[in-house]
This record gives structure tokens, sequence and C-alpha cells, in this order.
């Protein structure tokens, strides 16, 4: 059965994940909860199927309250999904779309892009960094030895300050069908896992300091949009996509 191949396959990048990206992901969950503790936000970005990460990060239950998503719709896929793949290729995009948001230095922004070799996910590291942000490249290392599309020559794991290696293999497709064709990409369920690693590592940073961690709680049980209409008021007017 294929999906039992997938299950193994996707299970086993996991493992390799977990193994060898813990530590950096702990590295990383300091760096976020110390600036989110001081009033600063968790910015996120990412183009085409890399925008879902965003979503799986913010206003949900469980969720890290502080995220900030860049929700750029001319570069995700409703809009037009060849359009978002010529898009995140553009250059001299990113520094329009990041002015339309209100950011802050030392805080800190987590730019996902599997390949790393676009345009748009470079330069938006490239402009957060100007601005004095603190850059988080989730990305597959898988793909060091291809070319950048960026007019610089240097992919995102080169322009950030911490790299999370999501082990992807190129063309993320996992299981073999037939003469050399893959299907089921696993991209978005193994970046899904981090980002849940780095809130559960993000809770731990902020009991360890002795404040209570800011995360939603669902709208479905009861009293659960109570509980969470004062952390909408305090970020409403930061946080756009509120």
């Amino acid at each position: 059965m294929l999906s039992k191949v997938y299950l193994e396959k996707l299970q086993a990048l996991l493992t390799a994940m977990s193994e060898s990206e813990s530590g950096d992901i702990a590295r990383v969950a300091k760096v976020i909860s110390e600036s989110t503790m001081k009033g600063g936000l968790l910015h996120m970005f990412g183009c085409g199927h890399s925008h879902l990460l965003i979503s799986e990060a913010f206003y949900r239950a469980g969720g890290f309250v502080p995220v900030n998503p860049i929700y750029e719709t001319s570069a995700m896929l409703h809009e037009g999904a060849v359009k978002s793949s010529m898009v995140e290729r553009m250059s001299g995009y990113a520094k329009h779309i990041l002015d339309n948001y209100e950011t802050r230095p030392g805080e800190v922004i987590i730019v996902f892009s599997n390949s790393g070799i676009n345009s748009l996910p470079i330069e938006m590291a490239m402009e957060a960094k100007a601005k004095g942000m603190t850059v988080v490249a989730m990305t597959s290392m898988e793909y060091k030895s291809e070319k950048s599309r960026h007019v610089s020559g240097k992919k995102l794991y080169e322009v950030a300050d911490y790299v999370i290696d999501t082990k992807i293999p190129k063309g993320d497709a996992l299981v073999e069908l037939d003469n050399g064709r893959y299907i089921a990409p696993g991209s978005t369920a193994v970046c899904a896992a981090i980002v849940n690693m780095l809130i559960c590592e993000i809770a731990e940073c902020y009991q360890a300091a002795g404040v209570t961690p800011p995360f939603f709680i669902s709208g479905n049980v009861e009293g659960g949009m109570e509980r969470n209409a004062g952390y909408i008021e305090e970020y409403r007017f930061r946080v756009k996509a509120l």
C-alpha cells in the first residue's frame, strides 16, 4: 500500500529532523521567547504552499498569541497558482511587503521556503535583517547545491541568523509511483511539526522565566472566546490579520 509507504517515509523524516534539529529549535524558541516577553511579535512569511505553515501557527487552539502572519495574497495560490510561482521569483518586491507591516528591531521573523532558492523569500530575509530583526530560515538543506535565483547568488540559509533544516528531499514528494514519478509531498507535515515543536519550547521558556505563556484556547469550548478576548484586544492593533 502506497499510503503505508508514505507514512513510513514521513515518520523517518520526522525522526531524522528531530534528532538533528532539536537543539536549533530550542535555541530559536529561546530567542523568540526573549523577544516576545519584551512585547515583540513573531512574524512569519512564506510563498505558495509555505503560507500554510503561517496559518498553522496563527490564531488557533493551542497557538502562540503574538504571531503576526505576513499574508501576501499575490504570492498565495488562491489568486493564481502559476502567478504565485512567478511572484516568488521576483526581485525588489519584499521591501514593499514588509514595509506594510509594523516591525521592530529585535523581533523574530521565520521565513519558510522549502528550496530556499527563490528571490522573494531570500529578499524578505535580507529586508528583515536590514530592519534589525532576527531571521530564522525553515528550509531544506537538500537544496544546498541548487543555484540561487536571487541576483546576489545567495540562498535563504546563507542570509539567515538561524536555520532549521526540514530534511525534505529535493522535489518534496516522498513516494515513487512509476518511471521516476513521485507523489505525496512531505514538507507541510514536517514543517507543521517543527512549528508546534517551537510552540512547545516557547511555552517552556516562558514557564522557566516565571511568566504565563500566552496561548489561545479553542473557541469551540465553553468560555473559550471570552478567555481569548483579552489577547485579541491586546494585539489587534499590531497584528493586521486579527
